[in-house]
């Protein structure tokens, strides 16, 4: 009796190891403990990218300089999720005004390519792939505009620790590795791919030494002569002759008009929390307008987990996505109604279309009046903070890489519409609907959470669900990432039809079978799946003692660390 005692004793104890129940602190599924610093901190999806923020802090830069250096070397180290030919969007604290800043650092389409091409070649949608989903890179006059309105080091200090590790090389990390690989098996037929990406003609694998002097010669470039050099000299015109010689569009004129745009980010309040998100042409506003859904429903009582909470996120995301499919595009091109998309009233009008017990097989638009990527986020002693995310777009982006430059181009455009009429329906010159948000969120006027998720239409679904884990479930930074997470897909996209069929409840791993029956028989349809959940990173300030708290997506390579 007592061998068999002490054999139970063991397999508890195994299992709650497994499960992280051994954790004397915490939820029982925390996979680690927050990270607390004072003077700065850092959150990135590599730890040699977090250690290069934290440097450069030291250095005496300040958290901008930090977020552009961490996201440069992310193009080097991680090509899978970002880089120097994809977009960016940013929201900053800067901590002199006590004010936010938004910006919009996406490329536009090129002038030369018309709709009549699309008509001509009889093509329903953009291809994913290849010389035509190529826009304008937007990331480094993001990075321009970031330097020249709040920065402090010099280009060439940014830059340097790139600069190094693309020169003497840097071990491949597990994640990266699997969509490095992942990624060349479609991409290695484009020109200049393989010759900048792949070893002998293989991709590299997990711990294997990588370097890219291609990429450190534009850095060494821009350190020289500057961001806007991008667009408006050498680096430029390889990019025009490139794709003039491969069956693209992009030209030195493109290039050189191309401009980062300032934006007013806009916001909702959540249960005394302000949330902040940009406007379109990005689908931030998705996160506003399902907090607003969610918002009069006891999310608290329902506890997390349970089919109630899933049942009416899941509703909110199909409500509001529906939306995000017929309005969403580029503010140039079309009058969006943001401020109504955001409104309190306009969610309690919408909500009157939702089933407490019964799941919607599809919801109407609102009436109105009017892949992969990557995602860090910095915050400094002086109370600087950077939200800031960057995209190649589906991976590795297009697969079209310009010679001897280092880096990949961007298929964005493969996220317009070619239906006519549709606000997201392709136009020369147009910035298309993009994936890709920053988070921010105040408290009484103050900064407090710094934060996004990776990962297409999960994005806004991500958001609204850490914000739920922290002020509902009152989950600290590490448990609300660590959390299993819901993500529901369906075919309304801003490029497709109306979902008719309900779509589809992912659910990961960690919510019990009850609750999975009983989304069931409510009419959900559910299923598994794998690796689909985003990637988190977060920055959480004490309004009372000022102190940094920073987390990291366990599901990545990530980490946050601080001083």
């Amino acid at each position: 009796m007592k061998t068999l005692s002490f054999f139970l004793s063991i397999l508890l104890l195994v299992s709650a190891t497994a499960f992280g129940q051994d954790r004397v602190t915490g939820k029982n599924f925390a996979s680690r403990s927050e990270v607390i610093a004072q003077q700065g901190i850092a959150a990135t999806s590599h730890p040699l990218a977090t250690q290069v923020a934290l440097d450069i802090l030291k250095k005496g830069g300040n958290a901008i300089d930090a977020a552009i250096a961490a996201n440069a070397l992310l193009g080097l180290v991680e090509p899978t999720g970002c880089g120097i030919g994809g977009d960016l969007f940013a929201i900053i604290w800067d901590a002199e005004t006590q004010q936010l800043y938004g910006l919009n650092a996406s490329g536009r389409s090129p002038k030369s390519l018309t709709i009549d091409y699309f008509k001509k070649n009889k093509l329903k949608e953009i291809p994913s792939y290849g010389p035509i989903p190529v826009t304008v890179p937007g990331c480094v006059d993001g990075w321009n505009e970031m330097h020249k309105r709040f920065g402090k080091l010099t280009v060439e200090e940014i830059l340097a620790p790139s600069v190094y590790y693309a020169e003497e090389g840097f071990p491949l990390t597990e994640v990266v590795a699997y969509y490095w690989n992942l990624n060349s098996a479609r991409l290695k037929s484009y020109p200049g791919f393989s010759e900048t990406f792949l070893v002998e003609g293989k991709a590299p694998v997990k711990g294997e030494i990588f370097k890219n002097q291609r990429l450190a010669n534009t850095y060494r470039k821009l350190s020289e002569e500057g961001f806007r050099s991008f667009y408006e000299g050498e680096i430029a015109e390889t990019i025009a002759s490139y794709m003039a010689a491969n069956g693209g569009f992009i030209s030195t004129s493109d290039m050189a008009s191309h401009q980062s745009e300032w934006v007013k980010p806009a916001s909702t309040n959540y249960r005394g929390y302000d949330v902040w998100q940009l406007p379109p042409n990005a689908q931030g506003i998705a996160v506003l307008q399902m907090l607003n859904l969610m918002e009069p429903f006891d999310v608290k009582g329902m506890r997390f987990g349970s089919k109630e909470y899933v049942h009416l996120f899941v509703e909110a995301k199909k409500l509001a996505f529906e939306d995000r499919a017929r309005y969403y595009a580029d503010p140039a091109f079309s009058k969006i109604p943001v401020d109504k998309l955001v409104s309190k009233s306009y969610a309690a009008d919408r909500l009157k279309l939702f089933n407490k017990d019964k799941a919607a097989k599809s919801y109407p638009a609102g009436i109105l009046e009017t892949d992969n990527t990557i995602y860090l986020t910095v915050a400094d002693a002086a109370g600087n903070m950077v939200s800031l995310i960057q995209s190649n777009y589906r991976g590795m982006g297009s697969g079209m890489t310009p010679t001897d430059l280092g880096f990949v181009l961007q298929d964005r455009g493969e996220s317009f519409s070619l239906e006519a009429g549709h606000p997201n329906v392709y136009a020369p010159g147009k910035r298309p609907f993009h994936t890709i948000i920053p988070g921010f969120v105040t408290k009484d006027g103050q900064p407090w959470l710094s934060f996004g998720l990776m990962g297409g239409a999960m994005q806004p679904q991500g958001h609204v669900q850490i914000l739920v884990n922290l002020i509902d479930f009152e989950m600290n930074l590490q448990e609300a990432g660590d959390a299993a997470r819901i993500s529901h897909e369906g075919s309304t996209e801003p490029t497709g039809n109306p979902m008719t069929d309900g779509g589809w409840v992912n659910l990961e791993s960690g919510f019990n079978y009850e609750t999975i029956r009983e989304l069931m028989k409510m009419g959900h349809r559910i299923k598994f799946d794998v690796g689909g959940y985003g990637g988190y990173q977060a920055i959480l300030r004490d309004l009372k003692t000022g102190v940094y708290y920073g987390a990291s997506e366990s599901r990545k390579d990530g980490q946050a660390a601080g001083f």
